[in-house]
């Protein structure tokens, strides 16, 4: 079997134990009760198709796939892949308090002041200059990745589409600590969006956390998949989970929705 073969495989066996848990969920352990719903949630079942309801219990547990992907594919790229990996370490007093100094102004712009813009490159150094007494850090990896030809260290914090305010700020939070390390333990922090498009965040909260077309710790779409599992990786995913999900949309249009 050959590399793009172990891929596919590897792609296809975390959509399809996804969609193992997804069905025994809906279907056995807690499937939708039309009385039972409308009786605790009679405000929204009187507002909203219960339709709506139905289609997100298919949508929330595909919380952490992107991450389980992103591992298969990196392992067979770099070696070396984990999930939820932490990153132990000392940040100085004053670089910690100039993390929280950057995020404040980010987040709330003083009276008569124009607001602050994200600046990656000029905020990290910022934080990396200020130094002072070493305290101990621990940092918590949506991904990590250890090269093992390069000895590289990447550290990924990954988002999805809705973006979460707090989900960002604290992301960017935990980049700035990774890399102000008094001895280095990573040497690339990144944010990375899976999804291809950048016109899909352009609006979103992440904006006032990072310039997503200029920052360099962001990477989007094909520049994050390329990065951690070779070029050309995206559309292979998407290829896999498309073949897959003729499959699925069956099982769940026969098994669920009865037609």
């Amino acid at each position: 079997m050959n590399k793009q073969e172990r891929v596919a495989l590897a792609i296809k066996e975390v959509v399809s134990k996804m969609m193992d848990r997804v069905m025994e969920n809906v279907l056995v352990n807690d499937p939708f009760v039309k009385e039972k719903h409308h009786a605790s949630k009679p405000l929204y079942a009187a507002l909203v198709p219960d339709e709506i309801f139905i289609e997100r219990r298919f949508v929330t547990p595909f919380g952490g796939v992107w991450e389980r992907l992103a591992q298969v594919v990196a392992i067979e790229a770099h070696g070396n892949c984990s999930m939820g990996h932490t990153v132990n370490g000392t940040v100085g007093t004053e670089s910690l308090r100039r993390i929280q100094e950057v995020l404040n102004k980010l987040e709330h712009s003083a009276k008569g002041i124009d607001k602050v813009k994200p600046n990656w490159k000029i905020e990290l150094e910022y934080i990396k200059q200020g130094g002072g007494e070493p305290i101990p850090v621990s940092v918590t990896c949506d991904i990590f990745i250890h090269n093992e030809t390069t000895n590289k260290k990447y550290a990924f914090e990954i988002d999805k589409m809705p973006s979460d305010n707090f989900q960002a700020k604290a992301s960017k939070e935990k980049m700035f600590k990774l890399l102000a390390m008094n001895l280095p333990q990573v040497d690339f922090a990144f944010f990375a969006l899976p999804y291809n498009e950048i016109k899909n965040y352009q609006d979103s909260l992440l904006t006032k956390w990072f310039d997503i077309q200029e920052d360099e710790s962001v990477l989007i779409g094909d520049s994050f998949w390329n990065l951690i599992g070779g070029e050309g990786i995206y559309n292979n995913i998407m290829k896999e989970i498309t073949l897959f999900g003729e499959s699925s949309k069956k099982q769940i249009c026969e098994e669920y929705l009865d037609f």
